[in-house]
């Protein structure tokens, strides 16, 4: 990456970069595409600051790394439905995505990435963290990667319903079918197809079990990986700024929005990628 067009800066040893000296706003050459894109794959979730992206600009760099799909659960925003706003008011004390989570595991297939702009950001707090799931996988121990080899999740929408960190946007912008339950079972550990990295594939906020295991049976391993995917050394903790977007490889990586901004409010806008079915 040494010849690519900007500067790469990364913000911690496990996961994250920053990237400097590049307007997402223009109409960026393939070439400098295809170097931002290796830049998300070398380092899980890119971070730029300063960018001039309202919605339409938004979606047209969207279209430049993935085809753009609609959140299945809240509306996008007027005239482009694949931009939700993510948002927590003054008023409000449950923020969207308030859990350790890749985005959506309960769709068959699910988003490969995410793009989030910041639009309004407290002045302290409201910060994101990222977590290296090829770390978490390559860290566990040969017999460990053996047995869960021949497991397989089971996400379901309704255990992020339970912890309620999407409620108010679907009081506010919630779709006509906001409610309907989706369940999809997927590798418990899968391969990235782009760079053939194995990476752990459970989350909290979503895997309820283990196919052909009750709950019961399951809570304990997955307890175990829970703590374990989301380790300190695996970890990087962004910094919002007006203006600021970041991208995340949402098959390599967890993230966590953090409610620590009591009585300000958070405005920011996502999109997320389509994916393919985890392998």
């Amino acid at each position: 990456m040494r010849d690519a067009p900007f500067q790469i800066k990364p913000i911690a040893g496990a996961i994250g970069a920053e990237l400097l000296g590049i307007d997402l706003s223009a109409d960026l050459p393939d070439s400098t595409i295809a170097a931002v894109r290796q830049a998300l794959l070398d380092h899980l979730v890119i971070f730029f600051r300063d960018q001039d992206l309202p919605p339409d600009r938004f979606l047209a760099l969207a279209h430049r790394f993935g085809t753009p799909i609609e959140y299945p659960f809240v509306k996008g925003i007027e005239r482009y439905p694949q931009i939700i706003n993510v948002a927590k008011l003054e008023h409000e004390q449950i923020n969207f995505g308030g859990v350790w989570h890749s985005d959506t595991t309960y769709l068959q297939d699910p988003p490969m990435a995410t793009l989030l702009v910041a639009r309004e950001v407290p002045d302290s707090g409201g910060d994101t963290l990222f977590a290296n799931q090829y770390l978490a996988y390559e860290t566990l121990s040969d017999k460990l990667r053996a047995l869960l080899a021949g497991l397989k999740g089971v996400s379901s929408s309704a255990k992020a319903d339970a912890s309620r960190t999407r409620e108010d946007r679907i009081r506010t912008d919630g779709s006509t079918d906001a409610r309907r339950l989706l369940i999809a079972e997927h590798s418990a550990v899968r391969t990235h197809r782009e760079t053939g990295r194995r990476a752990l594939y459970v989350n909290r906020a979503h895997t309820i079990r283990f196919a052909g295991m009750t709950e019961e049976e399951s809570a304990p391993l997955l307890e175990f990986l829970f703590a374990h995917q989301i380790r300190p050394e695996f970890t990087c903790r962004f910094h919002w700024t007006p203006g600021a977007l970041a991208i995340w490889d949402n098959r390599c990586a967890q993230h966590y929005a953090i409610n620590d901004y009591a009585g300000h409010r958070r405005i920011m806008q996502r999109i997320t990628l389509a994916g393919d079915r985890p392998g």
